[in-house]
């Protein structure tokens, strides 16, 4: 038997928003999209917020290697992702800068890229949705 744990983000009424974010600045690719109004069985009554029957019930994507799960949830929530960090690790540095770029566009650079002991180039950043992300190059800075 096989286990696998995957992240599941809930974008409080963003997350199409989000996968096109994604899409644009890591590359991601959307495997699934299903709304609130396409669902094969009702949503119970009073369960969604006014106006979520077309927002994302549940999404697939697909980011650097990595499967990602995401919804809008059922109502507008703080937005807050708080207690962890997504890694996006790539060998080239011109892609870890990039990818770095387009993640802080609108966000919040918690640390600059820049050498550390485990890696040549490495930062951190929350983006504009309030998802903590670790840019990095694996292994280390050049003696």
């Amino acid at each position: 038997m096989s286990v696998e744990i995957q992240p599941y983000l809930f974008f409080g009424g963003r997350c199409q928003e989000a996968l096109e974010f994604y899409k644009g600045a890591l590359g991601a690719q959307v495997e699934m999209l299903m709304r609130f109004d396409e669902s094969p069985h009702p949503v119970p009554e009073g369960m969604l917020a006014p106006g979520f029957e077309k927002k994302v019930m549940h999404s697939s994507f697909l980011a650097g290697g990595a499967r990602v799960m995401a919804s809008d949830g059922c109502r507008v929530e703080d937005g807050g992702f708080h207690g962890f960090s997504l890694v996006y690790s790539t060998v080239d540095e011109s892609e870890a800068r990039r990818a770095f770029a387009a993640l802080s566009e609108g966000g919040n650079v918690t640390m600059p890229l820049t050498p550390t002991f485990w890696s040549p180039c490495y930062g951190m950043v929350k983006d504009r949705f309030d998802v903590s992300w670790q840019v990095m190059v694996p292994g280390a800075p050049p003696a």
